[in-house]
């Protein structure tokens, strides 16, 4: 199955206006959110390391609104147990039968503030769902729900308290990505009131016709000179004498799928090598564990990520003609 162009020219423009759409509250920061869309239609989910006051919570509400989709918040605490979040099944003494008590993970896009404060019990409870989009509670599998996102935040500072993510639950997240603070003219405007911050978007689109532009980026074309690119570049994470332990196929996996949608995004039916550099950071580095020598020296995964992209000569555009 191949794009039409109709279908191409269809997904361009919704893209652009979820991004238009979202870029009402988040000023500034396009490029941060045409990656948040990206993972989301590529079924994935977005990890937003960045400091407080930047907006992370602001843009996952955002994201929630334009599509319509049905929304939950977590705030994660260290006395947040697993039950909280995936839900329970009680005792109901009327009818004499178990009934189950959905939790906040079964909802369309799921935000987990300051997912790091809890513990790493309670972040487990998320791997089933991020996976495979379904909780096992009691011998029982539930689908969370279609289209499903998990957007989680953390900040980088304020660690007293705080636990380190495992590199399993890392794993799953398709990008990590940072907002940043705005520059100077957003800032501006956000101080003048002529920006509403906390604004209540009107939807773009529905959680049904965003799953088709899903099913649209699935059919995108990859040329095979493009699969051995990315797979060159997932080896190189892994012989880099800086790195513990590189990327897994999962993330090369994630990577595909990303340039699929970003190909398609800006208005292309093939993903190029460009495509998979624009992503090759934000989809790659949080899944390396550098050495601690390394890490000691200042390296970080973002700097390996940037010397492999360097060194692996990607095809050219006469290959791939």
């Amino acid at each position: 199955m191949t794009i039409t162009p109709e279908q191409s020219d269809w997904f361009a423009a919704t893209f652009t206006m979820m991004v238009d759409n979202v870029e009402q509250v988040v000023l500034g920061k396009r490029h941060v959110i045409e990656l948040a869309f990206t993972a989301m239609v590529s079924e994935g989910h977005l990890l937003l390391e960045d400091f407080p006051g930047t907006g992370k919570t602001s843009l996952a509400r955002a994201m929630s609104q334009t599509v319509q989709g049905v929304s939950t918040r977590i705030q994660f605490t260290p006395d947040l147990l697993p039950g909280d979040v995936t839900g329970i099944t009680v005792y109901d003494q009327k009818t004499g039968e178990f009934e189950f008590h959905s939790g906040p993970i079964f909802a369309n896009v799921v935000l987990a503030d300051e997912i790091n404060r809890a513990s790493p019990k309670t972040q487990s409870a998320l791997l089933e769902a991020m996976e495979e989009g379904n909780v096992t509670i009691d011998g029982i599998t539930r689908s969370t729900g279609v289209p499903f996102l998990v957007i989680a935040t953390q900040n980088p500072i304020e660690q007293a308290g705080t636990y380190r993510l495992p590199e399993a639950q890392l794993d799953r997240f398709m990008m990590k990505a940072s907002l940043g603070y705005p520059d100077l003219a957003s800032t501006i405007r956000i101080l003048e009131g002529t920006a509403d911050v906390r604004h209540e978007l009107a939807p773009v689109i529905t959680p049904q016709a965003l799953m088709s532009m899903s099913n649209i980026a699935r059919t995108v074309f990859v040329n095979p000179l493009v699969y051995d690119y990315i797979g060159r570049l997932v080896e190189a994470t892994r012989d880099a004498r800086q790195v513990r332990m590189g990327v897994s196929v999962r993330g090369a996996r994630a990577l595909t799928k990303a340039a699929k949608t970003w190909a398609v995004a800006h208005g292309r039916t093939f993903v190029t090598p460009d495509d998979v550099k624009a992503l090759a950071e934000q989809v790659l580095a949080h899944r390396m564990v550098l050495d601690p020598e390394a890490e000691f020296d200042g390296v970080t995964a973002s700097a390996v990520i940037g010397q492999i992209l360097l060194d692996i000569v990607p095809p050219s555009r006469s290959d791939l003609a």
